[in-house]
């Protein structure tokens, strides 16, 4: 078996893509598509995501200190490619991918309706790193879609239709494998 050598590069696959919305007072509201966005802190929950600066979303984001983290599903993977490739310059994502603003409730940016999880965020700091700058952000709430809610209050996240970007290319989650502590669980 042999290996090739790459130049030094983020192969780092597959990761969540999200749907990230922000909103300027008065302005409308955008969305940006985010590859790089992570949990990096569980007490206080915390997240990241990388946004170039020169991004719509970008000045935004850094001018009002919030935004929502919106989870992608089968789908909303239309309209996250859309919202990757298109900018909030020149449209208003929300009107052409026929999405709906959901009012946040402890931040003015909106989520997404038709997402089953909106995170909402306040930026804590913006660390400039090369081509992107992350912006670290405390979790300040989180509304999910009560339709995955079942009778014992659990959210069934993963009954969404959640989708994975590897390498340029979107994807379906597959089928489960196992579940945390299985490796360690004792059979009998």
């Amino acid at each position: 078996m042999g290996k090739e050598l790459f130049k030094p590069g983020n192969m780092l696959y597959p990761l969540p893509v999200v749907m990230v919305s922000c909103k300027r007072e008065n302005e409308k509201a955008n969305i940006v598509t985010i590859a790089w966005a992570g949990t990096v802190c569980s007490s206080p929950a915390m997240v990241s995501i990388s946004v170039r600066p020169e991004r719509y979303s970008y000045d935004i984001i850094k001018e009002t200190g919030e935004f929502v983290i919106n989870l992608v599903t089968e789908d909303l993977a239309y309209a996250t490619d859309y919202c990757g490739v298109k900018s909030g310059r020149d449209v208003d994502k929300f009107k052409e991918m026929k999405l709906h603003e959901c009012p946040g409730v402890n931040v003015k940016a909106p989520g997404i309706a038709e997402s089953p999880v909106n995170i909402e965020c306040k930026v804590k700091q913006v660390i400039p790193l090369g081509s992107h700058d992350m912006f670290l952000a405390e979790v300040v709430g989180v509304q999910v879609d009560d339709k995955y809610m079942d009778e014992t209050g659990k959210f069934n996240l993963n009954s969404t239709g959640l989708v994975a970007y590897s390498h340029g290319e979107y994807f379906n989650l597959g089928e489960k494998i196992g579940k945390f502590g299985y490796s360690v669980k004792k059979r009998g």
